[in-house]
């Protein structure tokens, strides 16, 4: 359907009309009668064109075929360069893609679903709004039965979804948009996998659970006041180890007065070490504090991130 702004369309005028060309073989106005001209402002039907346009694309009326089909590539090729420059939308980078959106917003994976029946539209749009956190959760935007088709890439282009098939197919052309601007159509013929690559992809979405690793304790049994350095702890390794590059915790009786440092120096007798093991003495100097004790204890420990699950 094209709305005529200017001038006159006849049946065999060459025309572009966005990434598509051809040459009109038949126009019909809005009463359904095939015309051999329109003008401005009918609204017609036309046939002839290469390709389906999106809605909204300009159409022109060139002095040749040539003319349109150069005008058309040049549409195709910059669409191509665009699509290109943007990283593909797909459950395996889903993660890396999403780390864009704001600390504390809820993460979404969009879903455009066709399937092969009614029932199991209805069941798999169930199971899969079923995979969801506080933080992540599975959204169906679009479920029908049928095949996969252009509006369904569209659809999933606009939205910044994945189209999922299960027991369908796309068509030709809804495969080549899809290539075309970077959507990502996943098929399958078990429900199950479905649901266990999106809970897969919503995993990875979760941020990591944070936990400490203790690495060992230190005794602080004298400390040394040094000009222009500040406080060096003399200290025993009680148990495990201390390492260079851990943090440290600072207890005083059992309570915790200090945390989250780390070392400025780790000296084993004059020499830097990188670590110090059960039974040895060393010198620490801890980064940014200098209230250190005899008889406080330093904690050593590190930060690990854990993927978590659904």
């Amino acid at each position: 359907n094209v709305l005529i702004q200017q001038g006159r369309l006849a049946v065999g005028d060459f025309i572009v009309m966005g990434r598509a060309f051809g040459r009109i073989r038949d126009i019909t106005d809005d009463k359904g009668k095939r015309i051999k001209e329109a003008h401005a402002p009918m609204p017609v039907q036309i046939s002839g064109v290469d390709m389906v346009c999106d809605a909204g694309d300009k159409f022109y009326v060139t002095t040749t075929l040539r003319a349109a089909e150069e005008a058309a590539e040049q549409r195709r090729h910059r669409e191509r360069q665009v699509a290109l420059a943007q990283p593909k939308l797909t459950l395996d980078n889903l993660f890396t893609q999403m780390q864009a959106a704001q600390d504390g917003d809820a993460k979404e994976i969009r879903i455009i679903l066709k399937t092969d029946q009614q029932g199991t539209v209805d069941v798999l749009k169930n199971e899969t709004e079923k995979i969801k956190t506080a933080e992540v959760k599975t959204r169906v935007i679009h479920a029908a039965v049928g095949g996969i088709m252009e509006s369904d890439v569209t659809l999933a282009d606009a939205s910044r979804a994945i189209i999922i098939g299960f027991n369908v197919i796309p068509s030709g052309k809804a495969r080549q948009l899809a290539e075309q601007r970077g959507i990502e159509i996943r098929t399958y013929q078990v429900i199950y996998d479905i649901t266990d690559d999106l809970k897969k992809a919503a995993e990875g979405l979760l941020a990591p659970e944070i936990r400490e690793e203790v690495l060992g304790h230190a005794e602080v049994r004298a400390v040394f006041k040094i000009s222009k350095v500040g406080s060096i702890a003399g200290c025993y390794v009680t148990d495990g180890t201390v390492q260079r590059d851990a943090l440290i915790r600072v207890t005083r009786n059992g309570v915790v007065v200090e945390h989250d440092r780390r070392l400025a120096q780790l000296k084993r007798v004059k020499d830097d070490a990188k670590e110090v093991r059960t039974g040895m003495e060393c010198g620490m100097k801890i980064d940014g504090y200098d209230d250190i004790k005899e008889g406080d204890v330093l904690e050593c420990y590190k930060k690990v991130e854990v993927k978590r699950t659904l």
